[in-house]
């Protein structure tokens, strides 16, 4: 018996299975396009998702050397805010809008002012930002407002394959909260919010638990994914809350850290309590019943990746020789620099930010670069200034009196030890990773499992999951770097006009 878990990522499909003992079997993946038609613009088109996930699908089974039939369930994750027009025939109206997607910064400031940021916070738990779904409605309905017309049903990602998957609509609790049209404590669409904007309800589709079975495969899917006709499907959940679930952060206690393209810090809570002020997002969690709180860094490993793509010539000429990972290279060129980088500091705001600056007109920088910097320098610097601004979230999580004991880190750049051992020093926290490697699409697998074998989520993460690497933080480490991160704290207050600035000028500069 085994549960096949997807994870629908903005630059490929993930499908990996397991067996009823949360072994991983095989796993597999497939690419896809991401357009940029215009600067701060981020689309896709939903049908190479289902084309993506169908092949992914097929080609997993063929490298398990299993059947459909053997699948007993499936469950999926998948990027979170992205918006899926379709009309009355179930037409894709126009690319989606994705969750980087920046150009709704006008939508967000009109409904914060349409419903007020105090009664936003308390209906929604959460303000208005330009990665969430509802400014994009209203983009639709002021820019394009032939498409808006069109438009018949509003669904997310992963929920567009599961309705090619099913024929069902449906969508979690969990991604469905960072719609901004959730009322997210009481687990239900906000009529209110839907009323104020103007927005129809009957675009919305029902609302589930992440392990409730939303549907079965329906046989012109089984034909395309090799998958059996009649296979449950179940709700599933936005990536974070999936990979959340795939690294057993199920109970009070315990945080993770995901350091993927974006950067997240997220904490179970077993009740709702929303920040007052919205500083961090306040979501169900994938776990029935419950809920999470989490802060979310825009460019985290995409800084990294940044610097990599850019800088790093003779680190990736190596790597392809010698068969290693770039990423090995950078990351002991940066323990080859003093810790604080001798001074210098890195403002990861390459894509605007979120958490605690929500903020699309935030820029990066190096702030104190002196001749005696050199390659080493600067790239710890970027691994440091990825990690102070993560920390920014913990003191939010902090002040908000949720108790931590430890942080489980996932994604990429959980694999190098130094900046676990960095994260440990500059958090305070013992840093943990787990056996389960595979983030969302292990949590999907896992949500498949519940919903099938009627077991509870976090049950199945204590008998699934195990620890496998703990880092302490070192107690000198931790006194310098807190030396460094009060400085770091202060920077953008004191740049904030001349990024913005700067954001008008390049704007101004590209109309031209």
């Amino acid at each position: 018996m085994f549960f096949l878990g997807i994870d629908l990522g903005t630059s490929a499909v993930k499908c990996i299975l397991v067996n009823d003992r949360g072994e991983v079997k095989a796993s597999a993946s497939e690419e896809y396009p991401l357009l940029q038609p215009q600067p701060g613009w981020a689309e896709q088109h939903p049908e190479d998702w289902w084309k993506g996930t169908a092949g992914c699908i097929r080609k997993l089974l063929e490298k398990a050397g299993i059947t459909g039939a053997e699948v007993a369930g499936v469950g999926l994750s998948g990027q979170m805010h992205g918006s899926v027009f379709l009309d009355k025939e179930l037409n894709v109206v126009r690319p989606a809008l994705l969750w980087c997607d920046q150009r709704t910064g006008a939508e967000c400031e009109w409904i914060e002012e349409t419903i007020g940021k105090e009664e936003l916070g308390r209906l929604t738990g959460n303000k208005a930002l330009t990665g969430f779904t509802a400014p994009k409605v209203i983009w639709l309905r002021s820019r394009e407002p032939q498409n808006f017309e069109r438009t018949a049903h509003l669904l997310l990602p992963k929920d567009y394959v599961r309705l090619q998957l099913t024929g069902e609509f449906g969508m979690d609790m969990a991604d469905a909260s960072g719609t901004l049209l959730l009322d997210v404590a009481n687990r239900r669409w906000s009529e209110e919010v839907l009323g104020k904007l103007g927005i129809p309800a009957s675009w919305l589709p029902p609302l589930f638990e992440s392990s409730d079975v939303a549907g079965t495969v329906l046989p012109a899917a089984a034909e395309l994914t090799g998958l059996a006709p009649g296979t449950p499907v179940v709700a599933g959940g936005g990536d974070q809350a999936c990979g959340a679930v795939g690294v057993g952060v199920v109970r009070s206690g315990i945080a993770s850290v995901a350091l993927g393209t974006s950067g997240v810090v997220f904490v179970h809570d077993d009740t709702y309590q929303a920040d007052e002020e919205c500083r961090l997002h306040s979501f169900c969690h994938g776990v029935p019943g419950n809920w999470h709180r989490m802060g979310v860094m825009l460019a985290a490993g995409g800084s990294f990746q940044w610097w990599k793509n850019h800088f790093a010539y003779e680190e990736l000429q190596r790597a392809e020789q010698e068969g290693r990972d770039v990423y090995e290279y950078l990351t002991e060129l940066a323990a080859s620099a003093p810790l604080g980088s001798e001074g210098l500091l890195f403002l990861p705001y390459l894509t605007g930010e979120r958490t605690p600056h929500p903020d699309p007109k935030a820029r990066g920088g190096f702030i104190g670069l002196n001749l005696r910097h050199g390659k080493a320098h600067l790239t710890r610097a970027v691994l440091e200034g990825i990690t102070f601004g993560l920390r920014d979230s913990m003191e939010l999580i902090k002040e908000s009196g949720i108790a931590i004991t430890e942080l489980r880190v996932n994604g990429g750049g959980a694999r190098s030890r130094f900046w676990r051992q960095m994260i440990a020093d500059i958090f305070g926290y013992p840093v943990v990773t787990v056996n389960s490697t595979d983030g969302p699409a292990y949590g999907a697998a896992v949500m498949a499992a519940s919903g099938v074998l009627k077991r509870e989520i976090p049950d199945l993460c204590e008998e699934w999951i195990r620890v496998e690497d703990r880092v302490e933080p070192i107690a000198a480490n931790q006194e310098r770097y807190q030396a460094y991160y009060d400085i770091y704290r202060t920077l953008y207050g004191t740049l904030k006009t001349s990024f913005h600035q700067l954001s008008d000028l390049a704007a101004a500069e590209g109309r031209s």
